[in-house]
């Protein structure tokens, strides 16, 4: 079912107006809170901030896909993604720095902190993936199940919603740590460093090695197939949730077009669903480094 849905990289690449949670007014705030306490995440993703520029738009798809994440069947799908990402990393053979940094001078604290905040990305990037995959499949003309019945989950799933983020900002970075995100952006191919990779800068020493480790992979035929498997992983899972919203594609259409021209909207949210199967490899991988 995935070959009317390509991945696809957007040429040129669109420009992005993520609103941050610092700037969003009284409604969007209460949106934001919402958004993170469904998927029970700590922080808005780059892509739903992204999203929520075009007001019309994520009004209605976050309406219709809170009621999908809500679901018993969303939180095991986010779990069947994340195995497949896992798996896909598996087959980059990372290999374990876990000794290497303890010879730098990284305590069993300090590495336990480190994992800890790979797996808030590790949970959290699958329901952003799904939510973008929705995006795209209802722009681009298709619908999304007709079934409307769902076992609502009820209890904890993810990470501890406790838990902050410290982000290091490009402005806040030392000189080794501004190159590399700018290999980042470079290998990528990315005007922007996601959230995970500003967080993970937090250890700047683990970080540049944990990123050089991974960098040589990125511009290779099996790594482009490891990114490849997990979008087609998202793309059936989604067409197979439940939708008891009823979200449909003529109605997300008609919002983005409330919110401008919709072909704009189109672009940033293939972008987004481009990019997220390559990261949640990527966090894997990182995450494999410290097992």
């Amino acid at each position: 079912m995935t070959g009317d849905l390509p991945r696809l990289k957007p040429s040129p690449i669109p420009s992005i107006y993520p609103v941050p949670e610092y700037l969003a007014d009284e409604r969007l705030r209460a949106v934001y809170e919402d958004t993170k306490s469904v998927l029970q995440v700590p922080w808005m993703g780059v892509v739903t901030m992204a999203f929520a520029h075009y007001h019309a738009f994520y009004a209605v798809l976050w309406g219709g896909m809170r009621k999908v994440a809500a679901t018993a069947d969303f939180v095991a799908a986010c779990r069947t993604l994340r195995d497949a990402a896992e798996r896909e990393a598996e087959t980059l053979e990372a290999k374990t720095r876990v000794g290497e940094l303890r010879d730098h001078g990284y305590s069993d604290r300090e590495l336990d902190e480190i994992r800890d905040q790979i797996e808030i990305f590790s949970h959290g990037n699958m329901p952003y993936l799904l939510i973008a995959t929705a995006a795209r499949l209802l722009l681009e003309g298709h619908e999304l199940s007709d079934k409307r019945q769902a076992k609502r989950f009820d209890g904890r799933h993810g990470p501890s919603t406790l838990n902050r983020l410290t982000l290091i900002e490009p402005h806040h970075a030392d000189a080794p740590t501004r190159k590399v995100y700018e290999d980042i952006k470079a290998t990528m191919g990315l005007p922007f460093v996601n959230t995970d990779y500003r967080a993970l800068a937090r250890w700047p020493s683990y970080f540049a090695m944990a990123w050089n480790d991974l960098q040589p992979h990125v511009d290779t035929d099996h790594y482009r197939g490891s990114s490849e498997r997990v979008h087609d992983v998202a793309v059936d899972l989604m067409r197979e949730l439940a939708n008891p919203g009823q979200l449909s594609s003529q109605q997300l259409r008609n919002a983005a077009s409330k919110d401008g021209t919709i072909d704009e909207t189109v672009e940033v949210v293939r972008l987004f669903q481009w990019l997220l199967p390559s990261l949640v490899v990527n966090v894997a991988y990182f995450r494999q480094q410290l097992a």
